[in-house]
């Protein structure tokens, strides 16, 4: 038998997925639905964290809690593939030179005293926050006054590898988990949401790391794709 706040959540979830509430809907308040249900204000919060978690309901500061509009849906494309986004997201990129810390010099190999190019890419649909990217480069391989020269995503995307050498690794590291507080505050999303976290670095022939990257994708709007290519044995398919 459900709980009080699992047969809430269930009959609130109902009531989304039939347009009885619609997106963009304010729900009653707190204490109206409480009554409604016959329950405490902490049960009925209970069951509204459970809908906030799965990214069907928001809480708005000082506004009450609304249902979600469906976000535009991203895909990161793994092997070193760049985020594909809906055309309808638009991106910006603050470029900053900053000096390696503690684990960006881990991922990057480097002294903490380097030099590194930072990227912050921030996402939007529309004026809301959509997804986070954070790109490290070694300023000899990304000098900001070249790269600002290209103040579109798509304008740095494509000048990054002529300022390189030819890529030979990319290793990537992706796990769930939920975002941190000032992840939560920048996408706008509950710190109960959770997100793709992506660490990627990407290193050349020599085995020098060029790049370190660190994604934010919230969970109700994001996939990873991964292919795995086998390479056949002509000489023995041959037998």
């Amino acid at each position: 038998m459900p709980s009080r706040r699992d047969a809430i959540a269930d009959d609130l979830r109902a009531r989304i997925a039939t347009g009885r509430i619609g997106a963009g809907e304010r729900l009653p308040s707190e204490a109206h639905l409480a009554s409604q249900y016959g329950v405490s204000t902490a049960t009925l919060r209970s069951a509204l964290a459970v809908l906030q978690a799965e990214g069907l309901v928001e809480k708005v500061h000082g506004k009450g809690n609304f249902v979600r509009r469906l976000a535009h849906r991203i895909t990161y494309v793994g092997g070193g593939g760049r985020t594909a986004a809906d055309a309808a997201l638009s991106i910006t990129v603050h470029t900053s030179r900053i000096r390696a810390r503690g684990h960006l010099a881990a991922l990057l190999k480097v002294s903490t005293s380097s030099a590194l190019t930072e990227f912050l890419c921030l996402s939007h649909e529309g004026e809301k926050p959509h997804s986070l990217a954070r790109i490290y480069v070694p300023c000899d391989l990304a000098p900001v006054a070249v790269l600002r020269e290209s103040l579109s995503y798509e304008g740095v995307m494509m000048r990054l590898p002529e300022l390189r050498p030819p890529l030979a690794e990319v290793k990537e590291r992706v796990s769930a988990r939920l975002p941190t507080p000032e992840e939560a505050t920048t996408l706008r999303i509950s710190s109960a949401l959770a997100v793709l976290a992506i660490t990627r670095q990407t290193a050349d022939t020599s085995g020098r790391v060029v790049e370190a990257a660190l994604l934010v994708l919230p969970g109700d709007r994001a996939d990873a794709v991964f292919t795995t290519h086998y390479v056949t044995d002509e000489k023995a398919t041959e037998r």
